[in-house]
């Protein structure tokens, strides 16, 4: 899907309805408290009930964190990004993603919403349950704070410069992905990704276009 120019005051109209459209929004806190619980439990339940010495669950809990990553990609690169001529295929992914690049500075469209975020990871739970029988209880916690690190770090991004030098790429690659090129720098929460498949920013080449990173950036509260 191509996307228009950022827009830099408001929020995009997803839903006629209001209530419809007020569910279309969300803190990351909220996000953070419904899945920090289950991720708690899922690991006691790991070494309690399922007996698994302590080493297993850190790396399979590591492997998960992972396979976010290179979920988030996939999902970034060819879902958020998917390209058709289908309008309601077109409605579906600008739901999803293209309102973000529309307007970057809307903070309550940065992490999935309660509800389809529920209905969602409640799918994946019982597919890698059926994969993997009792290790989903280390690996989906892993999985899931991947998923709470990536909308924390994409969060970040847009909010404020980076707070460590080594990370400035990452926020360069992101920034560049959005007013210079869609199709690359899917990478959010990391650019492994992007370096395995050939999409990172070439950020040695591409100047930072300062005005273009403010208009990326949450306004600041007066």
């Amino acid at each position: 899907m191509e996307f228009e120019k950022i827009h830099n005051k408001g929020h995009a109209r997803l839903f006629e309805n209001q209530l419809l459209e007020t569910f279309t929004k969300t803190h990351p806190l909220v996000i953070w408290g419904m899945y920090l619980p289950v991720i708690v439990y899922f690991l006691y339940r790991s070494g309690n009930t399922f007996d698994f010495p302590t080493l297993t669950i850190a790396l399979v809990f590591s492997g998960g964190i992972l396979f976010w990553s290179f979920f988030e990609y996939m999902a970034h690169r060819f879902l958020f990004h998917w390209v058709t001529t289908s309008p309601l295929a077109t409605k579906f992914v600008y739901t999803l993603h293209g309102n973000h690049h529309h307007y970057p500075r809307d903070r309550q469209r940065l992490f999935m919403p309660p509800l389809p975020s529920l209905l969602m990871s409640t799918t994946l739970f019982l597919l890698m349950r059926a994969g993997m029988g009792s290790y989903v209880f280390m690996f989906f916690p892993g999985f899931i704070l991947g998923y709470l690190l990536y909308g924390s770090m994409h969060y970040a991004i847009h909010a404020w410069n980076p707070p460590f030098k080594w990370m400035k790429p990452l926020w360069r690659n992101h920034h560049l992905h959005h007013y210079k090129n869609e199709h690359q720098g899917f990478g959010v929460s990391s650019t492994l990704w992007d370096h395995v498949f050939g999409t990172m920013v070439d950020l040695h080449r591409e100047q930072e276009d300062q005005g273009k990173v403010n208009a990326l950036m949450f306004e600041k509260k007066s």
